[in-house]
């Protein structure tokens, strides 16, 4: 059987953020599969047999004057594809006692070790966003806790939330690509017990938790907070992140209009993410 064969476009784009998001997300609606951050800019891919040279015709973002946007393109097979995943993806760790690697990187000796197949889905730990509330979660106490993650992506925050104590939990994304690398990554940290469900905010019905966590963008957070306060417990706790500085007085209006006070935030690279409480 013949390897696939996709094909690399290597952006430089500056000024980094929030250029190279926002390119990721048009990306990402033209069929680019996967994506490494690099310091200068990204690295996109899609399969040759999805791919056709005009396929940037239109992309927004390479009219944006407010950026500077080079690329390059290459064919590339897929054992070398994976290659450049293993040669990019590097492990990391947060507050010392949590480590977050793939499958082909060395165990470490920490107190909570996560083994995440990135694949196509958003959160392996790099990103600031996923990185603080990696954080925030660790700050708290979560024995026998309750735990919503939404927009889960590789299911890493629900992972950690399994692995801090707490239980039931559930883990919901939109992308069908997220929804099943979530479940794999599940079963490779052995932490069946997580539920992991394809769908958005309508699913959660009369459910309740005592953590709620949303790294989400900052739109779809003002849409769905009112749902988040109503499956809060009492005395619960909403994370949220995937926005800016300058979006966390919005976003902290909206919680305060159902109920929700802010405790902290967290800031890396003008990223947010918030603690709320009920």
């Amino acid at each position: 059987m013949s390897n696939t064969i996709y094909i690399e476009y290597r952006f430089k784009v500056a000024p980094l953020q929030p250029a190279s998001d926002i390119l990721i997300a048009e990306l990402g609606e033209l069929g680019f599969e996967s994506f490494v951050e690099e310091e200068t800019g990204i690295l996109a891919y899609i399969q040759k047999e999805d791919w056709n040279k005009d396929i940037l015709q239109d992309l927004h973002m390479l009219q944006n004057p407010n950026f500077k946007i080079e690329y390059s393109v290459k064919e590339i097979e897929q054992e070398n594809w994976n290659a450049t995943w293993e040669q990019n993806f590097k492990p990391i760790i947060v507050e010392d006692t949590c480590m977050i690697r793939a499958p082909f990187h060395e165990k470490k000796d920490v107190e909570y070790d996560i083994v995440i197949e990135p694949k196509m889905s958003f959160g392996t730990g790099h990103h600031e966003t996923t990185h603080m509330m990696l954080q925030h979660l660790l700050s708290l106490n979560l024995r026998d806790k309750s735990v919503l993650d939404m927009g889960c992506g590789t299911g890493v925050l629900a992972i950690l939330a399994a692995k801090l104590g707490a239980n039931p939990i559930d883990a919901i994304d939109i992308d069908n690509w997220c929804y099943l690398n979530a479940k794999e990554n599940v079963e490779r940290n052995k932490v069946e017990f997580i539920q992991v469900f394809e769908g958005d905010v309508s699913l959660l019905g009369n459910k309740k938790y005592d953590v709620i966590i949303a790294n989400i963008n900052r739109n779809i957070l003002l849409s769905d907070i009112p749902d988040y306060r109503t499956c809060l417990e009492k005395n619960g706790i909403l994370l949220l992140s995937g926005f800016y500085t300058e979006d966390l007085q919005l976003i902290t209006d909206k919680c305060s209009e159902v109920g929700l006070k802010f405790e902290k935030n967290l800031e890396k690279n003008n990223w947010v993410a918030a603690k709320y409480v009920l």
